[in-house]
């Protein structure tokens, strides 16, 4: 069978030759981006949100793109060419740096979210209240900060945020905004499907760096290499609030971030949407 169908490729004119390795390419193709189009928003090998940079000043690449979050109300960034920042920081503890850095914001007048987990709010009321009277947006980080990728049941799931809820009301007086942060960006999409039935917007970052290791933080230079270099418009921003870097950055920071003609929203703009807040 081999020899005869070497034979006749022998026999066959070049132009069906192409004719027939070209079918063969489209059927492969078609099956890549088949492929591609029904896994559209999956979580990189590790399961955490992860981040390319293509080039310096544009919207990085992330595991999904800007629409294909947005089935899930799901952000990493804006699309739009204006300098907007959206600042953001992950509260996992507190260790003094939350207050200075409140301090840089207020003297800037910058309004920034801040996602907070279970034990931070529980020992912490009165930044959580003046995160609220300065308005900014408290969001949701879970109240243990596990791999929410690995929660199976939509109850599971539930408690972690809901708890959070709970003692954000019994400490303001008021509803929580339904904004949320995956822990270390795990994430999968049923999980994603789960904070959107639970009426959550979820909020991952298009900007981040290493300021979490409280014994290693970076120098001033890294920081700034790395936050002036790779802003973009429409980017989510994520800093540690525990980081003595950026609290002893901040100030400065915003400053260089104006000077290149950027200004400031919170994620309920995200979008233009410009939803009501209980701040």
């Amino acid at each position: 069978m081999e020899n005869d169908f070497t034979e006749l490729l022998k026999k066959l004119p070049l132009v069906a030759i192409l004719l027939i390795a070209s079918f063969f390419v489209g059927q492969l193709t078609a099956r890549v981006v088949h492929s591609k189009e029904t896994s559209a928003v999956l979580p990189a090998s590790d399961g955490n949100w992860g981040l390319g940079f293509p080039e310096e000043g544009k919207t990085p690449t992330g595991n999904a793109t800007i629409d294909e979050l947005k089935d899930y109300n799901a952000y990493y960034a804006e699309d739009t060419d204006d300098k907007v920042i959206y600042l953001t920081f992950d509260c996992g503890y507190e260790n003094g740096n939350t207050a200075p850095i409140l301090d840089a914001l207020k003297k800037h007048n910058v309004k920034a979210s801040f996602f907070v987990v279970g034990t931070f709010i529980d020992s912490n009321p009165e930044l959580i209240k003046r995160m609220v009277e300065e308005g900014h947006i408290v969001g949701n980080h879970t109240w243990h900060h596990p791999d929410m990728s690995a929660m199976s049941t939509k109850e599971a799931f539930s408690k972690e945020l809901t708890d959070v809820e709970k003692k954000y009301e019994e400490i303001t007086g008021k509803p929580m905004n339904k904004y949320y942060r995956p822990p270390q960006g795990k994430y999968n999409e049923s999980n994603l499907q789960m904070a959107k039935d639970l009426g959550y917007k979820t909020f991952f970052w298009s900007l981040a760096y290493v300021d979490w290791y409280q014994d290693n933080q970076p120098t001033k230079e890294e920081a700034f290499k790395k936050l002036l270099g790779r802003i973009h418009p429409g980017a989510v921003v994520l800093l540690h609030s525990t980081s003595s870097t950026n609290a002893a950055i901040l100030d400065e920071l915003l400053t260089k971030w104006e000077e290149m003609g950027y200004t400031f929203k919170t994620i309920d703009q995200i979008g233009g949407s410009n939803e009501a807040t209980s701040v």
